[in-house]
């Protein structure tokens, strides 16, 4: 079975990831986001209270036309929870098949975190168009551009480490999307952002 983030993740450059906030604080902090121009949101949902914050989020997102995927799904359960919840695609930090098996059968496409060579053959033999690149700080924004040449056809996802101002390397350097997390609680950040939240 074989589905697609194009839909979620094809058409911004930047994503948020909205970590460790209750539930109020995630949609005040996503709505801003939203008005901003950010439309890839993950909400982590791996804490006590973070599938409410992801519900919430959820609900808050239907209200505009928009989604949001959920993220740190680390087990089977956790990706039928994120579909119970409401999210339309999980996120990983690292590969695991099994959890790819158990959100492809609960009808969402899933974002594997890779960080070897073998963990990209391994993502796009299983059907994964798109890879998280997890820690992509210490990888380095020169990963995606070195693993392009034997998987051209793999769109990157750098997450972990990063900052607004990392954006343009990582862009440069191969990265179809980059993730930021807390960097974004900055009110005047997401405005810094603005060029990179659509592909033209």
């Amino acid at each position: 079975m074989t589905l697609s983030l194009d839909p979620f993740l094809g058409r911004t450059r930047i994503m948020a990831i909205l970590r460790g906030l209750p539930a109020d604080e995630t949609v005040a902090l996503a709505e801003r986001l939203w008005d901003a121009g950010v439309t890839a949101l993950e909400v982590p949902i791996s804490r006590p209270g973070a599938v409410d914050a992801l519900r919430a989020t959820v609900d808050a997102a239907d209200r505009r036309g928009l989604v949001v995927g959920a993220g740190t799904v680390t087990t089977p359960d956790l990706a039928r929870t994120a579909a119970e919840a409401g999210a339309r695609y999980t996120v990983a930090p690292g590969l695991d098949l099994t959890v790819l098996a158990a959100s492809l059968h609960a009808g969402l496409p899933h974002l594997p975190g890779v960080g070897t060579a073998s963990e990209v053959q391994r993502a796009t033999a299983a059907g994964c168009r798109w890879v998280k690149a997890f820690p992509a700080g210490p990888l380095g924004p020169g990963w995606a551009s070195a693993l392009h040449g034997p998987f051209p056809d793999v769109q990157i996802v750098a997450t972990g480490g990063l900052t607004p101002a990392d954006v343009p390397t990582y862009l440069e350097n191969g990265a179809a999307v980059v993730a930021l997390g807390s960097a974004l609680a900055d009110p005047g950040s997401a405005d810094a952002l603005r060029p990179y939240l659509r592909r033209h």
